[in-house]
This record gives structure tokens, sequence and C-alpha cells, in this order.
């Protein structure tokens, strides 16, 4: 999760210093951080309602991490072909907590 979260620091200090790539890239730092954040404090949940949360939680921070790489790419604001990785690694990271949550909300019934 770290590496993500790198990556993240690392594409927002390589966009533009216009005022809008600057805008857009302080949300998907804002989001695109907190998606190892929630994950931690998922291991040490109470309970498994409170670990489905704080997985949940983290779905939602790449949910929005995904749609503000969206339109930076769209406002071609960064090159796309560089994009492509963090995107990528954003669909596999949703696949992985998307499965978590399921697995444990399974075990719950």
């Amino acid at each position: 999760m770290n590496d993500f979260a790198i990556r993240v620091i690392k594409l927002f200090s390589a966009l533009p210093k216009t005022t809008e790539s600057q805008v857009l890239g302080k949300q998907v730092l804002r989001c695109g951080t907190s998606v190892g954040a929630q994950y931690r404090e998922s291991q040490h949940a109470k309970s498994d309602a409170d670990f489905i949360s704080k997985i949940e939680g983290s779905l939602q921070e790449l949910e929005e991490t995904a749609y503000w790489l969206e339109i930076i790419e769209e406002l071609n604001l960064f090159n796309s072909s560089k994009l492509q990785p963090i995107r990528e690694e954003t669909k596999e990271l949703t696949a992985i907590f998307v499965t978590i949550a399921k697995r444990v909300k399974e075990r719950t019934k």
C-alpha cells in the first residue's frame, strides 16, 4: 500500500504547476494516499463489521482516485501513457478490496 501512495505523491509532484493541475492533483493526492491509511486501520478492526467498513472506506477512496485520474487524463494535464500504470494499479487494488470485503461478508453470514 505504501508503494501506491508513493506513486500518487510522485504523480502530484510531476503535474504542471497550473492552477487546474494543482487543484486536481491535490484531490488525487488526498484520496490516493488515504487508501493505505484506511487499509492499515482495517488491520486493527474491532470486529468483522468494523473491518468491512474500513475496507469499504478504502474502496471509496480508490473510486475517487480513479475519477480524478480520469479527469487529469481527459484534460491532457499529464501524459496518458505515464498515467496508465497507476490507473491499472487502482483497478487492481479495487478488485482486491472488493474480493476481501465479499469474503468477509460471506464468512459472517
